[in-house]
């Protein structure tokens, strides 16, 4: 699967800070805030996470009324504010390729947190990926994709088989099942953390789609936040009664040469 990283065709491309005015008096003051009230909504989706990201590094989460403000402006993000249609390009099946190209656009990205939006063809896949230290909002801005998602199971069952135990293969690890559904434009965003709501997850697009990625903090390989693929082999729980909020998967790593 190739994954092609573009700047978005827009005017504007990366999103910077808005001028700062110096206000010094009651007019200017209205005028601000009616200038705050016409922002783009993708500005004001960069100004939401500068706030909510300030402190942002590897492992802190957000307080929960930042998350629900920032999830709130991403509710409010519709595919016409980025420039998007499901007849792009981007989104079209092309026969000669095997597997369906994935394209990147590129909106912002410091050392706090980065905003992109993935363009999936019908039957486009993200590999099964995980996001380290990070917490991840996603927005399915149109379409119809299929997410399944893992966390991790930390401590094992003690009736947990010796063919798991990490002292023998280190390099498999236990996740248990988070989400695995289709999910269809529009729908509220997802967010997962650093240690749970699925911070392992695969994307296959059911038809074209476009799904809006903000995370803070961003991938970086010199912090140790490295992006790594996984090969997942299905594995019966461990009470014998499978099911989506008890179904156990064994994971092995897989290296891959493209970056989330």
């Amino acid at each position: 699967m190739g994954i092609e990283r573009n700047l978005a065709d827009r005017k504007g491309k990366d999103f910077c800070e808005l001028p700062k005015e110096t206000i010094t008096n009651s007019r200017s003051r209205r005028n601000r805030r009616r200038s705050s009230k016409k922002m783009p909504p993708v500005q004001k989706l960069f100004e939401t996470c500068k706030e909510v990201f300030a402190s942002s590094g590897t492992g802190i989460v957000p307080p929960t009324q930042d998350i629900d403000k920032l999830r709130s402006v991403l509710d409010g993000i519709k595919p016409e504010d980025v420039d998007l249609r499901p007849d792009m390009p981007y989104f079209m099946a092309n026969a000669s390729h095997r597997r369906p190209k994935i394209t990147y656009l590129h909106i912002y990205e410091c050392e706090k947190f980065s905003m992109g939006i993935f363009c999936l063809p019908p039957s486009g896949v993200i590999p099964l990926h995980n996001h380290p230290g990070m917490t991840v909002f996603s927005k399915l801005l149109f379409g119809t994709m299929h997410i399944k998602s893992y966390d991790w199971v930390v401590d094992l069952p003690p009736e947990s088989p010796t063919t798991v135990k990490p002292s023998e293969c280190p390099e498999l690890r236990l996740a248990k099942v988070k989400v695995d559904a289709d999910f269809t434009a529009p729908c509220n965003p997802s967010i997962l953390y650093p240690e749970d709501g699925g911070n392992l997850h695969c994307f296959t697009a059911v038809t074209a789609c476009a799904v809006l990625d903000v995370l803070g903090p961003p991938y970086s390989d010199f912090d140790g936040r490295h992006c790594t693929y996984y090969t997942n082999y299905p594995f019966p729980d461990f009470s014998g009664n499978p099911g989506p909020t008890c179904h156990m998967s064994i994971f092995v790593y897989a290296p891959d040469p493209h970056k989330h």
